[in-house]
């Protein structure tokens, strides 16, 4: 009887990522499995210049299939080179000290909704007891300092160090908290870079259990730097259900695919509104886009989260609906999705 092709992905589990805690199942290097009574062949796509990556990859994947029965396993590997000023899209990236889970929040485009969520969804975290932090990567349009309603300035410590505001029990570094509200952030790209760069690793985050990362919107610089250097968890992408808002969620899905980064799964936000007077359910853009575009990508659809009067108002009092009321739709909804995404972390 032949080894299924299930059996075998679920063995090639074993087999980590040189230099990472995650395997290659969950980094997604698995393109093809074919297991036949005469032929088993794996085949995947790396995106490496480390010729050792690759080598030991295939070594290992063979060990564990023979350990399963297979006689004589075939581990073919596609190797691509990496895109230019991306280095090895993963391969040297560490992880910050002291900080156990880092989780990016991004979306194609801007518009979304997605500082909101990533501020409540980290507020949500909170409330199931972990340990988080913020770091806002949007340099030029930074948006977590309002979500949480601080205008304090970051100290530094002796050691150059920066300690991050607190809120609601997170720990927030953002760019918003160096500047006033009219005074824009004029850098150019290699500035971008060391600011974010600075604010990942040379501020005091202290023991962590989850870092969200809120990214700007697209597939720029700021994207890259962090994959090349942060061994991220995996990402969420933000949408909204129309097809114009899925199109760039379906680049910023593939970018991070490229970049072998995890997909944790889909949000769709302003997905619906209720109407306070029946509490019945309207559908004021489409139906239905992110439930389709999750399968389409073939990763969770993890929430829904309506357009709501409340959550608004809550995020321009700097007051996270997730803080403010936690038993709102919106905030049991958040709190819903951070309970799964935790054990989802912790399994």
């Amino acid at each position: 009887m032949a080894i299924t092709r299930e059996q075998i992905r679920e063995a090639l589990r074993a087999v980590k990522y040189p230099g990472f805690s995650r395997d290659i199942v969950s980094f997604g290097l698995i393109k093809d499995i074919v297991a036949t009574d005469t032929d088993t062949r794996i085949q995947m796509v790396l995106t490496t210049n480390d010729a050792a990556v690759p080598r030991a990859i295939k070594a290992e994947s063979e060990s564990v299939l023979r350990g399963l029965g297979v006689p004589e396993p075939r581990v073919l590997i596609d190797i691509h080179a990496p895109p230019s000023g991306v280095g090895s899209s993963g391969v040297g990236a560490t992880r910050i000290p002291g900080i156990k889970h880092i989780i990016a929040i991004a979306s194609g485009k801007g518009g979304v909704g997605k500082s909101t969520v990533a501020a409540n969804l980290a507020v949500a975290l909170r409330n199931t007891g972990a340990r988080v932090g913020v770091c806002d990567c949007d340099i030029y349009g930074p948006s977590i300092s309002l979500m949480f309603g601080s205008r304090e300035q970051p100290m530094a410590t002796e050691e150059n160090h920066i300690v991050p505001i607190e809120q609601y029990g997170l720990k927030l570094m953002s760019m918003g908290f160096l500047l006033d509200d009219s005074s824009p952030a004029i850098l150019r790209g290699p500035m971008v870079t060391r600011y974010t760069q600075q604010f990942l690793r040379q501020v005091e985050w202290g023991e962590l259990d989850v870092l969200v990362l809120d990214l700007p919107p697209g597939t720029g610089d700021i994207q890259l730097t962090i994959v090349q250097t942060v061994a991220l968890d995996g990402a969420i992408i933000v949408t909204t259900p129309q097809e114009v808002a899925l199109i760039d969620a379906r680049k910023a899905a593939t970018m991070f695919e490229k970049v072998n980064v995890a997909v944790l799964g889909l949000i769709e936000n302003m997905s619906y509104f209720v109407s306070p007077s029946d509490q019945q359910r309207y559908h004021i853009l489409v139906s239905g886009g992110g439930e389709r575009e999750a399968t389409r990508l073939r990763v969770p659809l993890l929430g829904q989260i309506p357009i709501d009067i409340a959550t608004r108002e809550a995020g321009d009092r700097g007051m996270p609906i997730a803080a403010e009321n936690q038993n709102s739709i919106v905030g049991a909804e958040f709190n819903r999705i951070a309970s799964e995404l935790v054990a989802r972390l912790e399994a």
